[in-house]
């Protein structure tokens, strides 16, 4: 086989966490895994246990062929709207792999435009290997990075919910206003800023 039959081969599985929160960064994962990989418990990151996924993580990192991470800031959201700041961290995490590949499976009903082909599998985190790899490759860093963004804002409790809406985080907001890493076209987010520049205007 030529290296140029080789590179033809070689598939992206893509996915992405983080489009509901209401802080933080969308982030997507891209992998190549081996051809006919197996790893017993690979599926979906969302049905797995919070210490299941990161040790998946590690052994999805060590037998790849190639893994890349790419995230569009709270910024970013605010500017393209989640959607095209999800595509965006897609592109970003496909064009970061060590080996380009020449098609990409990604979950859901889009895919991110780039030098490749590519396959949208609603579903696919689920019954797609490479998909759910980076499912949870893209789930356990993003944890990870607002696990430190809890120590630059210790008082909204993004170490417990990630930045997610639940009740806490959003009567943190309420009490405190957004930080600088809140999502301000999320309807919430400004809601809490409205409410602190009439405070702050009061």
């Amino acid at each position: 086989m030529s290296d140029l039959e080789a590179a033809q081969r070689y598939v992206a599985g893509v996915d992405e966490v983080g489009r509901g929160p209401l802080a933080g960064p969308v982030v997507a994962a891209a992998v190549i895994l081996p051809e006919g990989y197996t790893c017993p418990g690979l599926t979906d990151s969302k049905k797995l246990s919070a210490k299941r996924r990161e040790t998946l993580d590690v052994q999805i990192r060590a037998d790849a062929l190639a893994w890349s991470l790419g995230r569009a800031e709270a910024a970013e959201i605010d500017e393209l709207n989640i959607h095209h700041a999800t595509l965006l961290a897609m592109q970003r995490a496909a064009a970061g792999l060590a080996i380009a590949p020449a098609h990409l499976l990604v979950d859901g009903r889009f895919t991110p435009q780039g030098p490749w082909t590519a396959e949208a599998i609603v579903g696919g985190d689920g019954s797609v290997a490479a998909i759910s790899a980076a499912s949870i490759v893209a789930k356990v860093a993003r944890d990870g990075w607002l696990r430190d963004l809890h120590h630059d804002y210790p008082d909204y409790g993004f170490d417990r919910h990630s930045g997610y809406p639940t009740v806490a985080h959003r009567e943190a907001l309420e009490r405190l206003g957004p930080c600088p890493q809140h999502r301000r076209s999320f309807g919430p987010v400004a809601r809490a800023l409205a409410a602190r520049e009439q405070e702050m205007g009061a």
